[in-house]
């Protein structure tokens, strides 16, 4: 009974100095009170986290979101400060093409995280219709025939019809499973149904062009200080990771701030 009555007094001390504003909750003998509780049961404060494990893991995940947010927003304050010089001449763009806001995807075909960030990429092109365009650079896996050969082809795409190239890029992203399984197959199907000349399309992909493309992006990735996928460049601003919409969402807007957009 005596344990019971000391761990409900804990719990309810501890609820009550999450719950008190910063003067209360620095009272001396509140903290006092507290502490010899503790000190004479040392296990309450295990028994409630225990008992509220979802909670206790909730309020971990969304300090772990707040940190990472507060380190991105200290991290664009100084990319603010150095242009990024991306080369993006030959491009081709989804949006508008004059768009204040440029988004440039480092990403790889055989990456899940990157076909989750393209598919928030694809929503924040609706909403900011206009205002952001969005372009692409390959950085396919080291020693990976399937992450290069979908970069290769990819690039090539491109390079023969850049309207037709970003249709070519969805149908990789989501199959990117049957190109690994079939290759040959996918490329038949996906050329045809696109108008590629399959043949035009294997010989582009093998091209020092495309080679050459893929290595300038490569090395653009390493002057930047990029390694693995995703990683964005919104501006001159930087993203690992398929982070959450919302934080995309203040990359784009402190881009068009920095523009002097609203």
């Amino acid at each position: 009974m005596l344990h019971t009555v000391k761990y409900l007094l804990a719990s309810f001390a501890l609820l009550c100095i999450a719950a008190l504003p910063a003067a209360a909750a620095q009272s001396p003998d509140l903290k006092e009170a507290v502490r010899q509780v503790l000190k004479e049961n040392p296990n309450l404060i295990l028994d409630i986290l225990q008992e509220n494990s979802e909670t206790v893991l909730e309020i971990a995940q969304r300090g772990d979101i707040l940190r990472k947010r507060r380190a991105l927003l200290a991290q664009w304050e100084q990319d603010a400060k150095t242009p990024k010089n991306l080369d993006l001449a030959g491009r081709a763009f989804r949006g508008n093409s004059k768009a204040p806001v440029t988004i440039t995807s480092f990403s790889d075909f055989t990456c899940p995280f990157c076909l989750r960030a393209e598919q928030v990429i694809a929503q924040l092109l609706q909403k900011y219709d206009g205002k952001v365009r969005v372009t692409f650079k390959a950085l396919p896996k080291e020693n990976d025939s399937y992450s290069l050969a979908a970069a290769q082809y990819a690039t090539a795409a491109f390079m023969l019809d850049p309207k037709k190239g970003w249709e070519f890029f969805d149908a990789l992203f989501n199959n990117i499973t049957l190109f690994e399984r079939d290759t040959e197959n996918f490329l038949k199907d996906t050329a045809g149904r696109l108008g590629y000349d399959l043949k035009r399309l294997k010989a582009e992909a093998g091209s020092p062009a495309v080679q050459q493309r893929l290595e300038a992006d490569r090395q653009e990735a390493d002057r930047l200080g990029i390694s693995g996928t995703p990683y964005f460049v919104i501006n001159d601003l930087m993203i690992r990771g398929a982070v959450t919409r919302d934080l995309f969402e203040e990359a784009i807007e402190k881009a068009l701030s920095l523009k002097g957009v609203k």
